[in-house]
């Protein structure tokens, strides 16, 4: 008797065992399928040409298929509202740009709290803010700029991607710095502000998305706006050296369902960070797209998020910006 309790007993444990285990193992397996990337906006956009390589490399890395479904609309809330509600299982995360996360929670009232409801897996890059004149305006720097716009009140016009963008936001704080008076226009996108800047409609444009026309000559870079000179025109000056207030960065971070197992979360954190570090054609594609990888651990992310939000409340408050 005293023997088949021992062996019911250690067969109980080896089971309990078994039973703990599992989840380990699976997690441990992870992934075993292909892995769903949301992004939060249209093909095309900073976001999308942020995860796009990514995508690809990932793949290779993970050694599952990693594929991206663009679901934009209400500024990116509507892909991140999909984002938290999505099984918490490792197999669902999304690419936002920090707009969605720091700046439209402050506008208008979303699904989600952006510092409770979602998980902060990494940075995976940056994008520059590159403002811009129209070829027919005269200034050549800032300062003319400045000077321009006072002699000409009213008379100038900056297009963005809509209200409460960076662009937008921008516009207003560099209004307010400069005592300038300027119209602000805001379209559906920033592809729609792009053609009617180039066209000439509108005079001002400060978007990741006018890079290339910079360098067709379409366009005059008079300063840039993010943690660093970008590398393709060293001698064109930060907007905050100008204007220590005006210092706006713009990133691209992915985030995950509550609930997801932190193993998971610090696996993309390691492979997306390695990819950042170690691939140089990563790097020079990004930079012709006006982004640039970020190394980031998930606290640091967490910190950042937190940073952006309480400052950009902020300033929405000191400028009385209103979602339309």
């Amino acid at each position: 008797m005293l023997n088949r309790t021992v062996l019911q007993s250690a067969l109980v444990a080896v089971g309990l065992a078994i039973c703990t285990a599992l989840p380990v193992a699976a997690q441990d397996a992870w992934p075993s399928k292909p892995i769903r990337v949301i992004v939060n906006f249209g093909p095309g956009g900073s976001a999308d040409n942020t995860m796009r390589p990514y995508a690809e490399r990932l793949t290779k890395a993970l050694g599952q298929q990693v594929v991206i479904e663009n679901r934009g609309g209400a500024s990116g809330a509507l892909g991140l509202e999909a984002v938290m509600k999505a099984p918490p299982d490792g197999y669902t995360f999304g690419l936002t740009p920090s707009l969605s996360i720091v700046i439209l929670p402050h506008l208008r009232k979303t699904a989600y709290d952006p510092l409770k409801d979602l998980v902060p897996v990494v940075n995976v890059t940056t994008g520059t803010l590159l403002f811009s004149v129209h070829t027919s305006n005269p200034a050549n720097n800032i300062k003319e700029f400045v000077e321009y716009a006072k002699a000409n009140p009213g008379k100038l016009s900056w297009g963005t991607a809509g209200v409460g963008s960076y662009g937008h936001l921008m516009c207003e704080a560099f209004k307010l710095a400069t005592g300038t008076d300027i119209l602000h226009v805001p379209y559906r996108g920033g592809g729609e502000s792009l053609a009617d800047f180039l066209s000439g409609v509108h005079h001002i444009h400060a978007d990741p998305n006018t890079l290339p026309h910079i360098s067709a000559g379409k366009a005059k870079l008079l300063a840039v706006s993010d943690l660093q000179r970008h590398p393709l025109f060293p001698d064109v000056p930060l907007l905050k050296e100008s204007y220590p207030e005006l210092d706006f960065v713009v990133w691209f971070a992915m985030y995950a369902p509550v609930g997801i197992p932190p193993a998971i979360v610090q696996r993309m954190n390691e492979e997306v960070n390695k990819i950042s570090r170690e691939d140089k054609a990563l790097k020079e594609q990004l930079t012709k797209a006006a982004l640039a990888p970020v190394i980031m651990s998930t606290e640091e992310l967490a910190a950042l998020a937190k940073k952006d939000h309480a400052k950009f409340e902020a300033l929405i408050k000191r400028l009385n910006i209103k979602a339309e």
